[in-house]
């Protein structure tokens, strides 16, 4: 029997030995009940993963990549959202003989997860079709394609399956290392990277003269881009094209930048700027969020997730960053309210604030402003450890001040935007808490 190709991949052939083992994954998961509309979790990392996963689409079924950095209480609050029907872990076995495709391009496939503004992780749903116009829109790149992340972040989840659409077998790295990255693209056609990752991989590359790479085409997403990252680029990498857009969990692609251009819309994407904010209309967004197991779709068919922007004269987009109380740093979405309620926890926190403060290649680091109580301030060990203990790497703080007063805004509640303004402008009466 000819095994299908999962339906998010189109009518790409896929490397036969990952379709046996998507397929494999499939018929494991529907002898336990899953079928078109079910909701699977996936404890896997890496190649395993990306055949759990595919199993799923050809079920019709979304999936749900569990992030190994979660916190038990992350964890607990992703999935009380989620109610996937079946968890699944390990390394699925080949089948010979497959199974048929369910569904259409308006099939949910995929639960990311993102940051809100709570102090609970999001978890949003996208359809197939969604993912299929953003592969369309990103175009296909040159092979081999080389993922130096984990899946369990959409980003790196859209190259792996962007890799596929292409015809290319992804060559997957299980974290980041730019030694490794270094070495893994000298026989890669293109990588996908967030702007932390080119910085470290050009410094690599900067490091040593001569060492060469294949890459023709580097993606980079999930922050903004410096103009100082662009120009070692250019320097290093003379031959490469680099392609940067910007998007969101909520909206996948939203516009793309190549070569000297500035970040031009997606076709068919509608922006709208209203009051400084970013409104989007498009047939890449998402299919709603899911709370308690119960899918509540989007507000209308316009939506912002708060990013302030402007247009330069030539009509390109310019994003200045988040508005609230969002933090983006190094392609991560932090939720400043998530990690403020975890340090407010620790003895000697009267209250605390968390913005993000520019950084050159993170775009933001995650920046805690505590106000110190009566008894003295805290010691930073044991906010470091309280962070540890319930938040991701991504979400703690890299930054820590104290204060004695945070200002406030005339309802009683610490005023974000004038906070991120002093320290900003280096007003703020805080000092690094030691």
């Amino acid at each position: 029997m000819t095994l299908a190709t999962p339906p998010v991949l189109g009518p790409a052939t896929v490397p036969y030995a990952l379709l046996a083992r998507a397929h494999g994954a499939a018929r494991w998961m529907a002898a336990r009940g899953a079928g078109e509309g079910s909701r699977v979790a996936v404890d896997a990392t890496g190649p395993d993963a990306l055949a759990w996963f595919l199993g799923a689409d050809l079920l019709g079924a979304a999936a749900l990549l569990v992030e190994p950095a979660w916190t038990p209480r992350e964890r607990e609050a992703v999935l009380a959202d989620a109610r996937p029907h079946l968890a699944v872990a390990g390394t699925p076995d080949p089948a010979a003989d497959g199974v048929a495709p369910a569904g259409d391009d308006g099939t949910f496939f995929y639960l990311p997860t993102t940051s809100g503004s709570s102090a609970r992780p999001k978890v949003l749903i996208r359809t197939r079709g969604s993912w299929l116009r953003s592969f369309a829109a990103l175009g296909p790149l040159p092979g081999p394609v080389l993922v130096p992340g984990p899946l369990s972040s959409s980003l790196f989840l859209f190259g792996a399956l962007h890799a596929l659409w292409c015809g290319h077998d992804p060559r997957l790295l299980p974290r980041w290392d730019p030694e490794a990255a270094a070495a893994a693209a000298r026989d890669a056609a293109t990588v996908h990277l967030v702007p932390t990752m080119l910085a470290g991989l050009l410094a690599v590359l900067e490091g040593r003269p001569g060492a060469g790479t294949a890459l023709r085409t580097v993606v980079c997403g999930g922050a903004h881009l410096g103009a100082e990252t662009r120009d070692r680029f250019a320097r290093l990498l003379p031959d490469a094209e680099l392609v940067e857009y910007y998007g969101s969990a909520e909206h996948s692609l939203i516009a793309v930048r190549r070569g000297g251009d500035g970040l031009r819309p997606v076709p068919g994407v509608r922006l709208d700027i209203r009051d400084g904010l970013l409104w989007v209309n498009s047939p890449l967004a998402y299919g709603g969020r899911l709370r308690d197991g119960v899918l509540h779709p989007p507000d209308g068919e316009w939506s912002t997730v708060g990013d302030r922007v402007e247009t330069d004269p030539d009509g390109c987009l310019v994003v200045r960053g988040r508005d609230g109380a969002v933090v983006s740093s190094g392609g991560r979405l932090v939720s400043a309210e998530e990690v403020e309620a975890v340090l407010r926890a620790v003895p000697g926190v009267a209250d605390v604030l968390v913005t993000g403060t520019p950084h050159p290649a993170l775009g933001a680091i995650v920046t805690a402003v505590v106000e110190v109580g009566a008894g003295g301030r805290p010691a930073l060990r044991d906010l470091r450890d309280a962070a540890r203990a319930a938040l991701e790497p991504g979400k703690r703080p890299r930054r820590w001040l104290a204060t004695r007063a945070l200002p406030r805004t005339p309802s009683g509640k610490p005023a974000r935007a004038a906070i991120a303004l002093q320290l900003r402008d280096g007003t703020l009466p805080a000092e690094p808490l030691r």
